[in-house]
Formats: C-alpha cells, structure tokens, sequence
C-alpha cells in the first residue's frame, strides 16, 4: 500500500490559501502569547533568509508580512489567521544577524523560546535556509533548539531561482545530510522561490496535509 505524500494534498493547499489571511496577533515580549486555538505554522529563519518574501508569496499577497532591506524587522510574534481560522501561521522573529541592540535580540530569543515551549497548538515550524549558503552554524542552533523543544520542524531552502541549476542537488544533499543528525526535523525538503513560484504549491500541500492529520 502506497502511503499518500504532500504533494497528494496540492489541491487542499490551493484552497486553503486561496481564502482569508488576516493579521490577528503581535506578541512582543514573554508571556504575552495569545490563547492557543486552532493548529499553528511557524516560519523561523536567518533574519535576511527572505522569509517575509516567501510568506507573502506563500498566502498570495503582496504585504501580508513587510519586505525590508534592513534584516531583523520582524521584532515579534506576529500571527495571522488562515482560511477563517482553520489554521494560523505564525512569522517568528529572525535569528542570526540583526541591526538592533543585543538587549531586543535577547528578548525575541526569549520570546520565541517561550512560544516553541509546551505550544501544544504548534503543528510544525519551517524553518527557511538560505538555498545559495546552505545550512550555517545559526541555522544548526535553531535546529538544535526545536530538537531539545521536542518541536517537528521542516527546512525550506529559500531562493531556489539565484541558485545555479548544477548546484541544485549538491545543496539538496547537503541539507539533508545535516539534518540526519537531528531527531525532531521531517525529511522532506522543500526547494522554493517567492520570485518564481517555485515549491510554492508544493509548500501550502504540506502545511494541508498536517493540518488534516491534526484535525482527523
């Protein structure tokens, strides 16, 4: 018996981002976080990963999180309900290099270590990497993290289109090879471009397909 795969649920994805996405919450210090409600998906990554490109290709909207040269803009939690509250997505603050002061970098550390902590409506965390440097010693942190969390996580390779196609799967490889060494990461990389599209729709399966086995 062949067991389905994410790209088996393309469809449900379709549709579940083809309805609402609305902000509805902004958690900027500890112990501030919304009541837990329907499943949540959060985005974690490197601070200019292009998460917030990639968010706003991902629900098919032009500013629903802001784009900004300046890495380390998203200062909180910032939550948005999803096909009228089936589901949430939660854009995480970025780790690595920021231009703030070490006092705030500290605080969103705390924050987003409250948020992983016993967030029993957390279905999954996709964390970005940057497809044209491949998993860093930041990245290896937050991994870490998840796994000590006890937190399932998914890698995105971000800006697929301005890797060169004969590098392609040698950082396909690489990835997966880093993540074999940790329990709490799904297998399966997603490869994708907020510019082209790519893995877009492969994505929004994903995030379909747990939230149907969350909601069975």
């Amino acid at each position: 018996m062949n067991l389905p795969s994410d790209s088996d649920y393309t469809e449900e994805g379709r549709l579940l981002f083809a309805g609402s996405c609305e902000f509805i919450f902004a958690c900027a210090k500890p112990g501030d976080l919304p009541p837990q409600g329907p499943p949540e998906f959060a985005f974690a990554g490197r601070s200019n990963v292009g998460k917030s490109s990639l968010l706003n290709a991902l629900a098919n909207r032009k500013a629903l999180a802001r784009v900004s040269h300046t890495p380390g803009r998203t200062q909180q939690l910032n939550f948005f309900s999803l096909g009228d509250e089936r589901a949430r997505i939660v854009d995480m603050p970025g780790y690595g290099y920021a231009a703030v002061g070490k006092d705030k970098i500290a605080n969103w550390t705390k924050v987003m270590r409250d948020y992983l902590r016993g967030r029993a409506s957390l279905a999954r965390v996709f964390v970005l990497v940057d497809g044209r440097r491949g998993v860093m010693g930041v990245d290896e942190e937050m991994f870490g993290l998840l796994d000590r969390s006890a937190v399932s996580y998914q890698v995105v390779l971000t800006k697929h289109d301005e890797v060169k196609v004969s590098e392609r799967k040698q950082v396909m490889e690489a990835t997966q090879a880093a993540l074999s060494k940790h329990p709490a990461a799904y297998p399966e990389i997603v490869f994708a471009s907020s510019h082209s599209g790519e893995g877009i729709g492969f994505l929004r399966a994903s995030i379909a397909r747990v939230l149907q086995e969350r909601l069975a």
